[in-house]
């Protein structure tokens, strides 16, 4: 009978393998899971019932071991366990999020301690319904991926910014949390940018799909993405993960969700600092002001039993308020300039703020009416208003206001069998960006005269027609995962297969019809009087387009993963995943017939019967690569990710583990950048330039050029009947390559993990290389093909009877080589004390600035060379510690020091340093120097916090807290702003000392609570 199922479930095995192969080849729509969950695995008597029952849900899960002993038990909510196989084998032990940890069930037992299970954390003793439970962490060290997790000892006690969870990812060696000069945060993983991370909260991605930022509603927001109270801990993997990840290439945040347990717990906090309680920045200190400012942020959780051991809720509510004080500086290149500005635009430079209003909400109900069965339904709520677009070139006069709100929703099946785990899900997201300019009227652009470019100085007035847009994402989900538990095979299996489809809805619109910035040249002769060009918008009319654009993107991906035990030391983790993804507005796009023709006619400034096309191929763009006809274009099917590691324990007690991985990983093309094709046809966007009066021509020779009229600054209806009701004259023409692919990261890493007494080491070499990033490039070509002519661009040879060719590629890539090292002490009520260390040194090289996707300095993207990337620090340490202190109190303290960024720019030099060609080259700069020492003022980054908190015992399960943070005690400027000097074909960079600062001058945050 047992033979009999044996080939049973190896029938089903194959039947389901082979019904993926069959699903992925005839099913060009789909993607798959990310699980929170922990897999226990190990051995105990042969043939026995294992059970597990958490503690404090009362839920229970049950497997049998196989004949040789070996079980598994995969999907089980993160928390504590009661484990037995029988009387005598019982044990209790925490399990960590997205965790596959080893328990070993063998009787005798003396309780609460593992058998040949390694040498797992000590025990902690966890407090539930009043009743102490001393329970086993057991730690994840048999895994290919790279990283770490963050405990909620962590999360509750190190000093913070704000309550953002995700800022505690940089305790994990690769990983940088940032706080810019206006509280934005962002989260970036090695070398590349923040659109390369995905979070998954309970296994659902949070990808942003049209905006930048990685995360949904986390480009420019000083939010958070969810609410921290709800957060129980989350794994961080910066590299080497499984099969199961999808639409990432760095690094993954997995975060598992608090539940309601069977007592009824709650707890609210109120935190406030304002200016009184924190230092000038350097601009105020300069300026011999305060600018203004405040932080309030506060919220509730609450959650119990409904049914006890069978249903639970729990609720949270999250809110902010802020008032951050932001400079005003002029850019580094266009900074020579400021000394020759007007009076009153030189005055706008300084202090200013920036105000921001967030509210979140979490919502989940848990239901297991039986041991094989557990349903979920959980609600999230991200609604933010945020006043942005003021600081570095813009003044506040030229700041928009920006709603930001985010819903999503997910319904749970999760249904266990003794040798089999079925997870199914359905979702639905509704997320929004919209920003809307504060003034309207002109916006006046001073710009500093250079050989080949005019780098911006300042803007002022109100801000560009770019700045009102409105862009989203919304639309359902459904995805499954299956895992068999318990299929032996030259070993142990634990072997997960599924899918993921998504029809999510993109909707994106660019710019408004309003607001034309004049741009104003400043030489060392003065400001110009009169402006040397104009830009604005004017809409399309007759044609039925629209300035929005909305499309139905059709995902799908599937994956199959096998964590294979070969033995009791080695273990191979196996996977594959294949993801596509089709845009209809990309794929089904007609390039306008008259873009078409203008690109087919005559180049006005070619020899006679050569054409626009012609000349662009003397110059390498074949517009056949970039004209659709709606039919030529097909979504890339070629995202096949093999994902392949490893992990040899030494001595088989998990104190010594040999780690290491291979493996691709496929992102996605961002919408913002693809919507720009259809958007740009329906509000073109001009630009055309006016004669100097002096010398009677445009600046640069560009065109369209005319005679400048005062009447064009009383209204945008001026400027748009200059071009007349059907002219093209001026307008940009996008245009995107017909075989887009996405882009993607092949990850190498070798490692070994190591337990010495109490402590947690990893060191770890990792290799990552991205490619195919998104670019525009500039396709004007002069008519003999060439880019660069004196050392000009070709500007004023743009698409005839239009504007600018921009041309949309894939291109951009990076070379990471990383040494991460780490070392954990995991806080324990016997030792009172918890610490982490994390180094990690970077060597990286980028063609192109991550910041950036226009890249119009080179004639292609395959033109830049590599250079050190701005990404990441060569040398960054961060360290934590927190301890139980006297009086009741918790005390910790935080450590991070990094040697400056890169600085990333275009250095122009003279025709002595580049006879022939182009003089103007992109070059890397480090200030300071890079060395790892301290003192001197070679630091990019330095910053110590301090947090305490000091309890108050109420009685009858109620406790008051008072909590202060000294955020950057020593008060150190972290600067950010460049100041670069080119000078014999060397660029060097020094800080701009009276610029903005990233993270925060000295602060105080004060914070109360009551946990009940």
């Amino acid at each position: 009978m047992k033979k009999t199922l044996r080939l049973m479930k190896k029938s089903l095995l194959a039947s389901l393998i082979t019904g993926s192969v069959a699903t992925l080849a005839v099913a060009p729509n789909v993607l798959w899971a990310q699980t929170a969950n922990a897999t226990l695995r190990g051995t105990g008597p042969a043939n026995a019932q294992v059970t597990a029952r958490n503690v404090a849900t009362g839920s229970v899960r049950r497997t049998r071991t196989g004949a040789d002993g070996s079980y598994a038990l995969p999907g089980l909510q993160p928390g504590t366990y009661q484990v037995d196989a029988g009387p005598g084998t019982e044990q209790t032990v925490t399990l960590t999020v997205a965790s596959t940890a080893t328990l070993n069930l063998q009787a005798p037992v003396a309780a609460g301690v593992p058998v040949a299970a390694g040498a797992p954390s000590p025990a902690a003793a966890t407090t539930l319904g009043g009743v102490s439970v001393t329970a086993t962490t057991l730690t994840e060290v048999k895994t290919p991926e790279v990283g770490n997790t963050i405990s909620l000892r962590q999360i509750q006690t190190i000093p913070q910014i704000s309550r953002n969870f995700l800022e505690f990812a940089d305790t994990v060696p690769g990983m940088v949390f940032t706080v810019d000069s206006k509280g934005n945060t962002s989260l970036r993983g090695g070398a590349m940018n923040n659109s390369s991370v995905n979070v998954y909260i309970d296994g659902v991605g949070q990808k942003s799909y049209v905006k930048e930022g990685g995360v949904s509603g986390q480009f420019g927001s000083q939010g958070n993405p969810f609410p921290q109270l709800a957060i129980g801990e989350y794994k961080v993997i910066t590299s080497n993960y499984k099969a199961e990840y999808d639409q990432i290439s760095s690094a993954a945040v997995t975060a598992q969700t608090k539940s309601g347990t069977n007592e009824f717990h709650g707890e609210t906090y109120y935190r406030y600092t304002n200016d009184a309680f924190r230092e000038r920045t350097p601009a105020e200190r300069d300026a011999g002001t305060k600018t203004p400012s405040e932080e309030k942020e506060y919220g509730f959780a609450i959650g119990g039993p409904i049914i006890k051991d069978k249903m639970h809720f729990f609720a949270t509510y999250e809110a902010k308020r802020f008032d951050t004080p932001i400079t005003v500086v002029p850019s580094a290149d266009g900074a020579p300039g400021v000394a020759y500005l007007p009076a009153d635009v030189a005055g706008l430079f300084g202090p200013a703020g920036l105000n921001f209003k967030e509210d979140l909400y979490f919502g989940k109900l848990d239901w297991e009416p039986t041991d094989r069965d557990r349903f979920e339904a959980s609600a999230q709520i991200r609604k933010e208003n945020q006043l942005g677009g003021i600081g570095d070139q813009n003044a506040p006069s030229v700041g928009f206001s920006t709603r930001n709100n985010d819903k999503r929703y997910a319904l749970r099946w999760q249904h266990s069998g003794e040798a089999y785990f079925n997870e199914l899900l359905l979702t639905y997201e509704d997320a929004f960006n919209a920003p809307t300019a504060l003034n309207y009227g002109n916006g006046l652009v001073y710009t500093w005269e250079r050989p080949t470019d005019d780098p911006v100085i300042i803007q002022t007035g109100a801000a560009s027609p770019l700045a009102t847009q409105n862009k989203g994402q919304k639309g359902p989900a459904i995805q499954d995962d299956f895992t068999f538990n318990d299929l032996q095979w030259h070993g142990d299996h634990v072997i997960k297969l599924g899918f993921k489809k998504k029809m999510v809805t993109l909707n994106a619109a660019d710019a408004a019809d309003v607001n034309p910035q004049f741009y104003y040249n400043v030489t060392t002769a003065g400001t110009a009087g009169t402006p040397y060009k104009a830009f604005f918008t004017k809409p399309v009319t007759g044609l039925g387009l629209t300035p929005s654009v909305s499309t139905k993107s059709h995902q799908f991906g599937a994956y199959i993963q096998d964590d294979w035990d070969i033995t009791d030391k080695f273990t191979l983790n196996l996977g594959v995943r294949w993801d596509y993804e089709r845009t209809p507005s990309y794929t089904n796009f007609v390039t306008p017939a008259n873009v078409v023709a203008a690109l087919n006619s005559q180049d006005p400034n070619g020899p006679p019967g050569q054409t626009y096309a012609q000349s662009l191929a003397l110059g390498g763009i074949d517009v056949n690569d970039y004209i659709s006809t709606g039919s030529n274009r097909s979504a890339y099917k070629g995202e096949w990710q093999p994902r392949l590691g490893f992990s040899y324990d030494l001595n088989g007690d998990e104190a010594h583990v040999i780690f290491g991985g291979a493996g691709r990983a496929y992102d996605r093309d961002l919408y913002d950048y693809l919507q720009l094709e259809t958007t740009k046809s329906a509000l073109p966007q001009y630009t055309i330039y006016f004669r100097d009066p002096a010398t009677g021509l445009c600046h640069r020779n560009s065109t369209p050029c005319y005679d400048w009229d005062p009447n064009y600054l009383n209204g945008l209806a001026n400027l748009q009947a200059l071009l007349g009701p059907s002219s093209n004259a001026g307008t940009e023409v996008d245009l995107l390559n017909n075989h887009l692919k996405a882009p993607y990261s092949d990850q190498f890493s070798l490692g070994m993990r190591n337990q010495v007494g109490d402590w947690n080491t990893s060191a770890t070499v990792s290799r990552i290389l991205s490619h195919d990033g998104f670019a525009f490039t500039l396709g004007n070509r002069y008519p003999d093909g060439a880019f660069f002519q004196n050392n000009s661009q070709p500007w004023g040879n743009g698409v005839p009877g239009f504007g600018a060719l921009i041309v949309g590629n894939n291109g951009i890539a990076t070379r990471t080589t990383q040494l991460l090292l780490s070392a954990e002490k995991p806080y324990t009520k016997e030792s009172h004390w918890g610490a982490t260390f994390a180094y990690t040194f970077t060597h990286a090289k980028q063609n192109r600035d991550i910041n950036e996707h226009y890249s119009f300095d080179e004639a292609t993207i395959g033109d830049y060379p590599f250079i050190t990337s701005n990404a990441a620090a060569k040398h960054r340490f961060v360290a934590t510690g927190n301890i139980d202190g006297p009086w009741g109190t918790t005390l910790s303290a935080k450590l991070t020091l990094a040697t400056p960024l890169p600085f990333n720019g275009i250095a122009c030099y003279d025709g002595a340093v580049f006879p022939a060609g182009n003089n103007c080259i992109p070059q890397a700069a480090t200030p300071g120097g890079s060395r790892f020492i301290f003192g001197g003022k070679i630091w990019g980054y330095r910053d110590i916090d301090f947090q305490a908190t000091k309890n108050f015992d109420l009685g009858h399960g109620v406790t008051l807290f008072g909590r202060f943070d000294v955020l950057n005690v020593f008060n150190w400027d972290n600067f950010v702003d460049y100041v670069p000097t080119y000078a014999n074909g060397q660029a060097t960079v020094e800080y701009n000392r009276l610029g903005n600062i990233t993270f925060v001058p000295r602060t105080f945050k004060f914070e109360v609570g009551l946990n009940f």
